[in-house]
């Protein structure tokens, strides 16, 4: 078996002292990191991203792949900096102010960082002015947005509205996700998109940030 794929799976048996290992390895084979990110550690998160969309494996699977996938990620971003490869691209990520649930959220960061995205998590409680801003200094594609008080869903359309102030709803878009929202309130606040879950947050950000370049 070659190396890539033994990062892959190792990685998803959630093993991050193997994947380190591989890592360190494949480098020293002069393999190319972006090879080694592709091919290993997104290939191996793809699959689990599909694992659990089948209902295959649980939550506590995709955290111990994500470690994983974190500590082989250690090795490589030097090298990528160093080179600077870019990554898809930069995702802003948080739950609305107000509320301070972040489960649910924290596990859409994971699928994405899994998937090549840079994301850029301000944890829960976050004002509307803050993600604009963030994803401003950030120059981010994309905002998404998570609630799951239906309380708290009017601050996603604060956000919506700054935007369009701001003279930004073309140039950032904006996807919302939480147990409370719906297809239906997405379109009514002139979200981009929403996300029913983690696997299809990532699909529908994949598609995001090619309309957005």
């Amino acid at each position: 078996m070659d190396l890539l794929k033994e990062i892959l799976e190792h990685l998803q048996h959630g093993d991050d002292e193997k994947v380190t290992a591989l890592t360190k390895k494949a480098l020293e084979e002069k393999i190319q990191p972006k090879d080694i990110l592709d091919k290993g550690l997104i290939a191996g998160m793809n699959i689990i991203g599909e694992k659990y969309k089948a209902h295959e494996i649980f939550l506590p699977d995709v955290l111990l792949a994500a470690k994983a996938m974190y500590a082989g990620m250690d090795l490589l971003k030097p090298l990528f900096i160093q080179e600077g490869i870019p990554t898809i691209g930069k995702v802003i990520i948080g739950s609305v102010h107000g509320d301070l649930h972040d489960i649910g959220k924290n596990l859409v960061g994971i699928m994405l960082k899994g998937a090549g995205f840079e994301v850029i998590n301000l944890g829960n409680n976050v004002t509307p002015e803050k993600f604009i801003e963030t994803a401003q200094q950030e120059n981010a594609a994309v905002i998404g947005m998570s609630a799951l008080l239906t309380t708290t869903m009017p601050v996603m359309k604060r956000v919506v509205d700054l935007l369009k102030e701001k003279g930004l709803s073309g140039r950032i878009k904006i996807i919302i996700g939480g147990a409370p929202v719906s297809e239906e309130f997405a379109q009514e606040i002139g979200a981009d998109a929403y996300g029913y879950d983690s696997v299809n947050a990532v699909e529908t950000v994949t598609r995001l940030m090619s309309k957005s370049r």
